[in-house]
């Protein structure tokens, strides 16, 4: 069930980039193999500094193949930084344009050292020259898809810090309905008889205030879901008004 709920989530996201990309076949192929749906998560935090760096240390190992995957993970943290800093495209462009052409020169070191080139290779040239002639389209796709898909995290991370924060509020009642009915407890052992039995009688309806607050925490938790849908419905109906304006 999980497997085929995550498989519906990305045909979502795959029909999201289909229809930003439009009747551009190749803009889409090339945009599917280089966007992530969690590019918080898939991308790297090390500075784009950083990652250049690691690549060229490769090269000098030469471990070509190495550096060529090392020079991706910095085109695709690259172009996520541009979507992100959009007034600084001019910059980034420039910046994707150059990692392609020392990526292009890392494959020639490979075919070299291996003495022959693949078609996976020769797949890889062409994606990073497609990539330096449409940089403009690809950066302005990039960044709509990316929006998006920031959006939709954000609302399902604040989602669950709120059931979160609705689950220790629950265990933190329940700890305390517990602590005091321990509490209760010890003092009736001290008590006479007749004390006894008027503690009961008060214990008896503390029990069924507590049982009286736990069904109307649980009547909350069903109307904040309930809420929590309303909103996501919401929150989709206005991005696909968003969408077809643009």
């Amino acid at each position: 069930m999980w497997k085929k709920k995550e498989e519906k989530k990305e045909e979502r996201e795959e029909s999201l980039l289909k229809e930003l990309c439009g009747d551009d076949a190749k803009l889409y192929d090339l945009l599917s193999s280089s966007l992530y749906f969690d590019p918080i998560a898939a991308i790297p935090q090390a500075d784009l500094e950083s990652l250049i760096e690691e690549a060229e240390k490769s090269i000098k190992d030469e471990n070509y193949r190495e550096a060529m995957q090392k020079y991706r993970t910095a085109v695709d943290k690259a172009l996520f930084e541009a979507t992100q800093n959009l007034g600084e495209r001019v910059r980034y462009i420039k910046v994707i344009q150059d990692l392609a052409s020392r990526a292009a020169k890392v494959r020639e070191k490979v075919t070299e050292k291996e003495g022959f080139a693949s078609s996976s290779l020769e797949g890889r040239i062409k994606y990073y020259e497609f990539m330096s002639e449409r940089i403009e389209d690809v950066i302005k796709i990039a960044s709509l898809f990316y929006k998006e898909r920031l959006e939709v995290l954000g609302a399902i991370e604040g989602r669950d810090a709120r059931s979160k924060e609705r689950k220790k509020a629950d265990i933190g009642e329940e700890r305390a309905e517990k602590e005091a009915k321990e509490s209760r407890e010890a003092r009736r052992k001290e008590m006479g008889r007749g004390e006894r039995r008027e503690a009961e009688r008060e214990d008896k309806g503390e029990e069924k205030k507590n049982k009286e607050r736990k069904e109307a925490r649980r009547k909350e938790a069903i109307e904040a879901e309930r809420e929590e849908n309303r909103i996501d419905e919401r929150e989709k109906e206005r991005r696909e008004a968003r969408r077809k304006e643009k």
